[in-house]
């Protein structure tokens, strides 16, 4: 018996007979190995049980059958069929044939992808320059179905189709109706089967492929291609192809609905009007593009390349990256250009449009590709969110610097209170982005009762304020009191109802709107003391001579009266129905006030004294007009008549 080996040689023996048994088929095979390996190392060569003897009866019968070895049947048929296989590739080399698409028909489609299938792993030169030849063939087809199967659009067709997520039955024409015996090619149409349904979020059924992005019965040939091609370990070639078809594809879509390549100093030239028309493009494209367009391109891909997850993943990153890119990229020049009042509801259009679509443009990527777009926009929703309260607080200084120095005619709301009022009006259509947004924002208002008040409340109630300040200042422009006072009333009613018919009223409060209403009232209290006191005057006893009957002192300063009266009166209509009070209800209350001012003491006094101006001549001139009279005339006021 031999001697034990010693420590660590066990294993140096161990891997000898492993080789020696799996190079060697013969005794004198194993005798030329044994040789080599004692060349390496003299030590083999002492080693009696590197070979264990076979059985003294056995070993004649085993020369005797190595010598009389036949080839084994099943070799002999593969070796057919890879030289039939080759064969089929090589006359689709040949001139003629060359320049025909083997796509064109079903059955040359399915005898070829089966011959391509078949050489996947079959030895010799000409096997692997056939497979290659095949390799070629196919991705240049692929490359033409993928362009071929991409209908035009226009941009109306895009938004409608994509975001109904129509999806149509088609039949099926993939590996599986191709009947062949090749152990490779059914190894791999198993494993392209299982792949789709075990697939996760890609598991997808035939009858789901997309009608718009590439034409359904495309979408199965190209899966067909692209089996053979992943299983001949042309990923890489197959996801160039793929990536750069489809890449301009999803750009050429993008361009379709207005979204173009633009830049920071193209974003900063063009006029506000057309930016303002591609901001609104943006806004819609964004949905549209992750909701309907990447969402079927993934669908898509997840079917064309089902045989690889990793091929999938790759392919479908080439392919939508750069779209994205292209959004995100407008939308940061947008977040960190020049900021202008104008811009602030399609850059909170733009800011909800990103943040709502995050989550599923996150979830159509994966790995390096999703954190970085997942980077890339959460770091643009950021610089949005940054333009947002940079606009407001611009805003907000813009309103205190308004410098115009022109009264208005007849006290009309101003065109400041109107532009803000809407302006502010619209920011409640952004309560839950703006409370977000603004919840640090300084907006101090010195209120007293606006602890409870939400951010975007806090906010509102400092603009309207400045609008209030900005109100009064330009109401000192009149040198007429009551047109002061006119005007006041009309801006801040307007203000008022601006808040009280909207979503401002729940932002600040109805406590805030009785405090205005309280202020409209005093304005029109000063209305009437600046306006109707000096006629009012005319119709007191006091100063009237004390003589009764009728002296020629009371009648002259009867007449005086009643001619100042006249006067007064006569001067207010001439003004005050040039003046405009523009709410209907206000402009009524206005005149019944006049008139429970006006009538009774015009009444009484003509009651008293009519009768000491009977007689004298042409009495009819200082008792001018009757209560009827004067209640027509002063429904003529703040009509704005010219």
């Amino acid at each position: 018996m031999a001697a034990a080996p010693p420590d660590g040689q066990e294993k140096v023996i161990a891997a000898a007979q492993h080789i020696v048994k799996s190079l060697a088929s013969s005794k004198n095979a194993a005798d030329d190995m044994i040789r080599i390996l004692s060349g390496f190392d003299n030590r083999f060569s002492l080693m009696s049980d590197l070979f264990p003897p076979p059985p003294a009866a056995t070993a004649p019968a085993v020369d005797s059958i190595a010598e009389t070895e036949k080839p084994d049947p099943d070799d002999a048929a593969r070796d057919e069929e890879w030289d039939a296989a080759m064969e089929l590739i090589e006359q689709w080399e040949a001139p003629g044939a060359a320049d025909r698409l083997i796509f064109d028909s079903r059955e040359d489609a399915e005898d070829y992808l089966a011959a391509a299938a078949c050489l996947v792993g079959a030895p010799g030169p000409r096997a692997e320059a056939a497979l290659q030849a095949a390799m070629a063939r196919l991705e240049e087809e692929f490359r033409h179905f993928l362009i071929r199967g991409a209908p035009p659009l226009a941009a109306e067709d895009l938004q409608a189709s994509l975001l109904r997520r129509l999806s149509l039955t088609v039949p099926s024409f993939n590996t599986s109706s191709v009947d062949l015996d090749c152990p490779s090619f059914a190894k791999h149409d198993g494993e392209g089967e299982d792949s789709v349904g075990a697939g996760g979020r890609n598991s997808v059924s035939d009858d789901e492929i997309s009608p718009y992005l590439i034409a359904p019965d495309t979408v199965s040939t190209l899966r067909d291609i692209a089996d053979v091609m992943l299983r001949a370990g042309y990923a890489p070639e197959l996801c160039q192809v793929y990536g750069e078809v489809r890449r301009d594809t999803l750009m050429e879509c993008l361009a379709v609905l207005g979204v173009d390549k633009m830049g920071l100093e193209e974003v900063q030239r063009v006029e506000w009007g057309i930016l303002d028309g591609k901001m609104k493009k943006w806004i819609q494209a964004l949905k549209v593009v992750v909701r309907g367009l990447l969402a079927e391109e993934r669908r898509i891909c997840s079917q064309i390349l089902a045989a690889d997850p990793n091929a999938e993943e790759e392919c479908f990153t080439q392919a939508a990256k750069g779209c994205v890119l292209q959004l995100l990229n407008f939308g940061d020049a947008i977040a960190i250009g020049k900021r202008s009042t104008e811009k602030l509801f399609r850059i909170l259009g733009m800011y909800e449009a990103l943040a709502e679509v995050l989550p599923e443009l996150e979830g159509l990527f994966s790995g390096e590709a999703r954190g970085f777009i997942k980077e890339e926009a959460e770091g643009i929703l950021v610089r949005l969110g940054d333009a947002v309260r940079g606009t407001i607080a611009e805003f907000s200084s813009a309103i205190q610097g308004e410098t115009s120095r022109r009264a208005l005619p007849g006290g009309e709301i101003h065109p400041l209170a109107r532009y803000v009022m809407n302006y502010v009006r619209l920011l409640s259509d952004y309560n839950a982005s703006l409370n977000n947004l603004l919840e640090h924002f300084d907006a101090d208002t010195n209120e007293a009762d606006n602890a409870s008040m939400t951010p975007l409340g806090h906010c509102v109630l400092m603009l309207i304020t400045h609008l209030q300040g900005k109100i009064e200042e330009k109401s000192r422009l009149y040198e007429d009191e009551a047109l002061q006072n006119i005007f006041l009333m009309n801006n801040l009613l307007y203000i008022v109802q601006k808040v009280k018919d909207s979503e401002l009223k729940t932002l600040l409060g109805d406590n805030w709107i009785r405090k205005r209403r309280g202020q409209i009232r005093q304005y029109s209290t000063g209305y009437l003391r600046s306006s109707w006191t000096r006629a009012l005057a005319c119709l007191r006893d006091d100063g009237l001579p004390q003589t009764m009957g009728s002296s020629s002192a009371l009648k002259a300063a009867l007449k005086d009266r009643f001619k100042s009266f006249n006067m007064a009166f006569d001067e207010l209509y001439r003004t005050q129905t040039t003046w405009k009070v523009v709410d209907p209800q206000l402009r009524e209350e206005l005149k019944i006030s006049i008139l429970e001012k006006v009538l009774p003491a015009y009444r009484s006094f003509v009651g008293r004294f009519r009768g000491q101006l009977e007689g004298v001549r042409s009495s009819a001139r200082y008792i001018k007009y009757n209560l009827e009279d004067l209640e027509n005339l002063v429904s003529d006021f703040f009509e704005g008549r010219n």
